[in-house]
């Protein structure tokens, strides 16, 4: 079974110093309101063929009744499966979903048999980083480009059609991709079906429909029930599962809610691997995400100095009131 880049390294989180958190200021990820949720949590939507993927995000907006939802990661209309949405303020770091890879399964038709060594032979051949021109049905401007394709597992392969799991990093096309396997194959495919099953650290496995959303909110507006809710939005930590991390200490936290960059004296721990421009998850002792930042240092290099800028700041998620300066 293939697996997302991110998923192949154990996050190992080292300690620098020992530090303890003050319970005056901010809270547990589970311990926010429902309220709080809302206002800057993720849902992993199950999108359903025919709508496009902003409609989809429109009628979260209008069930939550929210000022802002946006989706990571664009699907064609026909195609179902995982659509992560940024409720109001979490729309603000939708690009982590650019970061982690996706998966999909896909149903592709191919035009005329072919043996199952020559259709081995393709899928390996477009295994590692291949060019890539997007469709001329894109959003992007139509030039060639390198994707990189993790793997690919064949499900099941019947007379002229081929059942197939591929993990990718994100931007690759799975349509384009049909059409130049038959290419190489020597005759011509398409794809028939598709659905993502994985974008990044979201998977169809803990999805949810809009039904189920639309349920969930009409319990909690008729009978203060928020149990559904809560099992629908997630915190927003759940969005970067697939990230680097680096903890602070709560005396570090508010200069960067006021946006300035990470000092070394306020790095309490940090995960084994990081490298150098690493867009890295900040979180504080209590596990809230501050926002986002890019490694200035290697881990290595974060251990054994003392002092200097070690993150630059990229995005801050969490609302400035929430830590203050003592």
């Amino acid at each position: 079974m293939g697996l997302l880049p991110f998923e192949k390294e154990k996050d190992e989180i080292v300690e620098r110093y020992k530090s303890i958190t003050n319970i005056n200021y901010g809270k547990e990820p589970n311990k926010r309101t429902i309220k709080e949720l809302i206002d800057y949590g993720f849902i992993n939507l199950d999108k359903p063929s025919g709508p496009t993927s902003h409609e989809v995000a429109d009628f979260t907006k209008k069930i939550l009744k929210l000022n802002a939802a946006g989706h990571g990661g664009t699907l064609d209309p026909r195609v179902t499966g995982v659509l992560p949405i940024g409720l109001n303020k979490a729309t603000r770091i939708l690009e982590v979903f650019l970061l982690g890879g996706k998966e999909y399964v896909c149903e592709m038709s191919v035009h005329s048999e072919v043996s199952k060594k020559v259709l081995m032979e393709a899928f390996a051949k477009f295994t590692g980083v291949i060019r890539q021109l997007p469709p001329i049905k894109s959003n992007v401007k139509r030039q060639w480009r390198n994707r990189e394709i993790y793997y690919i597992d064949v499900l099941e392969i019947y007379p002229r059609k081929v059942l197939f799991k591929v993990g990718c990093e994100a931007g690759t096309y799975i349509r384009k991709l049909c059409t130049d396997l038959g290419e190489y194959m020597g005759t011509k495919a398409h794809m028939q079906d598709l659905r993502r099953t994985k974008a990044s650290c979201f998977n169809e496995e803990n999805s949810h429909s809009l039904h189920e959303l639309q349920e969930a909110k009409k319990l909690y507006d008729e009978k203060g029930d928020e149990s559904l809710l809560r099992q629908i939005i997630l915190p927003v930590e759940a969005a970067v599962g697939h990230l680097k991390k680096i903890i602070i200490s709560d005396g570090a936290t508010p200069a960067l809610l006021n946006g300035s960059p990470l000092m070394l004296p306020g790095l309490v721990k940090l995960s084994k691997n990081i490298k150098k421009d690493d867009v890295l998850a900040i979180f504080t002792l209590k596990n809230e995400l501050v926002g986002l930042g890019i490694a200035l240092m290697t881990t290595e290099e974060m251990i054994k100095e003392s002092k200097g800028i070690c993150v630059k700041l990229k995005k801050i998620i969490m609302p400035m009131e929430t830590y203050k300066r003592e």
